[in-house]
């Protein structure tokens, strides 16, 4: 029998947490977001994440109004 568990069941202190450390990406090499200064720290949390199912919406819409 496997022991199934529920992600509901668990409970975690803050005393048991683990800080989760952010990478991305920034002029062709990778470093950890904590590690920015103040401005570029600003950039990174005012970037809009790209969505492509929005990109291909807009995209049609605009070969539609283009073959009109």
């Amino acid at each position: 029998m496997t022991n199934v568990i529920d992600i509901n069941d668990v409970k975690l202190a803050d005393c048991e947490r683990q800080p989760c450390e952010i990478w991305t990406r920034v002029m062709g090499y990778h470093r950890p977001v904590s590690e920015f200064n103040k401005g570029k720290k600003s950039e990174y949390y005012t970037r809009v994440c790209f969505k492509e199912e929005k990109a291909i919406n807009s995209m049609n819409k605009n070969l539609a109004m283009a073959a009109e």
